[in-house]
């Protein structure tokens, strides 16, 4: 394989994993799991704890769950008799990489204005 192809496929197979990741984030279910996982943090949160907090069946939250790791954004570990998620948290770095790559066109970025305030934020601002 030339360099040229070594670095056509390559850059091939980095788009199909940032599109297998955001395929991934791409519903519901998912997105609010893996929002939960990563204010968990690295010591993640037992399956129980997630299906609980987001009143997901266990057969639902196994699938979700199982795509969430299969696109590399989730790990699973087992402590005793429980299995504990935790964010991929280097995956999710990459991704955001990918997508930011040649953001402005190589030049240093700033934004133009301050991140809009989430609706939660807002909340808890005024209360």
């Amino acid at each position: 394989m030339t360099r040229g192809q070594y670095f056509y496929y390559s850059k091939n197979v980095e788009m199909n994993e940032a599109v297998a990741a955001l395929s991934a984030l791409a519903q519901g279910s998912r997105l609010a799991i893996y929002r939960l996982l990563v204010q968990a943090g690295a010591q993640g949160m037992s399956a129980g704890s997630i299906g609980e907090k987001l009143d997901l069946p266990p057969a639902t939250l196994s699938f979700h769950l199982a795509g969430l790791t299969r696109a590399g954004l989730a790990r699973s570990r087992q402590e005793g008799r429980f299995v504990i998620y935790a964010a991929d948290f280097e995956a999710m770095n990459a991704l955001v990489d990918y997508l930011t790559e040649n953001c402005c066109g190589g030049k240093s970025c700033m934004p133009a204005a301050a991140p809009a305030e989430t609706g939660a934020r807002r909340r808890r601002a005024t209360a």
